[in-house]
């Protein structure tokens, strides 16, 4: 008997925390937003990414025309290839070859350093959002803003989506 009444005073005290931390959890105001949306809607992101353009377009420039004279000697060597001395095509050949390992050179380079420049502009802008979400968090009175991709499900007046794009528009 003593052991039923235990296992009911239990049952009684956890059904009760229960309830009680579910009635607190309704009493939660909760955001919603998407940043991928934001990113591609500020101004921000566009500018950055046509100043990336300029600040690499002498780089880009170089390996295009590379790949140009890649090209350009590979389709001699088919056209006339016939034609040529084996010397003729040795050479040829190893034109090619050094213009190829050179851009490979170059484009790996070209890569890595607008990688960095990117991710270290992007990282710029994601303090700026960051930022913005904090500052309607807290003028919104929200408990919790979550990224939207996490959440399976949420009300349609619970995205901040769109404050969140007007006030990092403002910010520079």
């Amino acid at each position: 008997m003593k052991k039923l009444i235990k296992s009911i005073a239990i049952a009684t005290a956890a059904s009760g925390y229960i309830l009680a931390s579910s009635a607190m959890a309704a009493d939660q105001k909760i955001g919603v937003v998407n940043f991928q949306e934001v990113m591609g809607k500020i101004p921000q992101t566009a500018a950055v990414m046509k100043s990336l353009e300029e600040e690499f377009k002498d780089e880009k420039a170089v390996l295009a025309q590379l790949e140009q004279d890649i090209k350009y000697l590979q389709e001699k060597r088919k056209r006339d290839g016939s034609l040529m001395s084996a010397k003729d095509i040795e050479e040829l050949e190893g034109k090619i070859g050094v213009l190829f390992q050179d851009y490979q050179t170059k484009g790996k380079a070209f890569q890595q350093s607008t990688g960095a420049r990117k991710n270290e502009e992007t990282n710029k802008i994601i303090a700026l959002v960051r930022q913005a979400i904090d500052n309607i968090a807290a003028k919104g009175d929200y408990d919790l803003v979550l990224e939207q991709s996490a959440v399976v499900y949420s009300k349609p007046d619970t995205a901040i989506t769109e404050e969140v794009v007007k006030q990092v528009s403002k910010l520079k």
